[in-house]
């Protein structure tokens, strides 16, 4: 049990990946007012949290509805896994998700949704849901962890960027791409793997 909650949270931490998101959440924030900035963070920490617990919860039903397996979702999610994982190694201009200046208070988009709760993430909590109450026990507690690493974190932003520098952020970020990208190949490899037992 201990070691299931310490994968999951391992997992979600790399594909939610709270330090690589702290200059996205420091430029977005830019234009927002400082006293705001806080309730910003939390607000779209808690939007982030609602989807990922939703779609942990009712993932199964939505696979059933659009007629998806979970092999496919293994290795589609292993995919977009990946890609994230080599836009986080080898940085493209704009960001992992793109260019996030705006003159507005940022809501849902860019933050909550691709930033914390993006398509990596949801195709893991997918992988998720299960019918065991204690698997379900078990990785509610993770995301749940998760979501207070992200408000710890992005509460702390714009200071841990002052403090410890664009490089060291730049670099950590390099180091989590390199572990998510592993962790997308061992994902890939693993729905071959059923795929092809059930070619046998």
């Amino acid at each position: 049990m201990t070691q299931d909650f310490f994968q999951s949270f391992i997992l979600l931490i790399l594909v939610t990946d709270p330090f690589g998101n702290v200059p996205i959440f420091v430029a977005a924030l830019s234009h927002v007012a400082p006293e705001r900035r806080w309730r910003v963070v939390v607000r779209e920490c808690a939007i982030a949290f609602a989807l990922l617990l939703l779609f942990m919860f009712f993932g199964r039903h939505f696979l059933t509805a659009m007629q998806l397996s979970d092999v496919s979702l293994r290795i589609g999610g292993g995919v977009i896994l990946f890609l994230i994982a080599l836009r986080m190694v080898f940085p493209q201009e704009g960001g992992i998700f793109g260019d996030t200046e705006d003159d507005h208070e940022p809501f849902i988009v860019p933050l909550a949704i691709p930033a914390l709760a993006g398509p990596s993430a949801l195709a893991t909590v997918l992988l998720f849901s299960s019918s065991s109450r204690l698997d379900v026990a078990v990785h509610v507690a993770a995301l749940t962890s998760v979501a207070i690493v992200w408000l710890v974190v992005l509460l702390s932003a714009e200071r841990m960027q002052r403090v410890l520098g664009k490089r060291v952020m730049t670099a950590f970020e390099r180091l989590m791409g390199l572990i998510l990208t592993a962790a997308s190949v061992e994902m890939l490899l693993a729905g071959i793997r059923d795929y092809l037992k059930t070619l046998s």
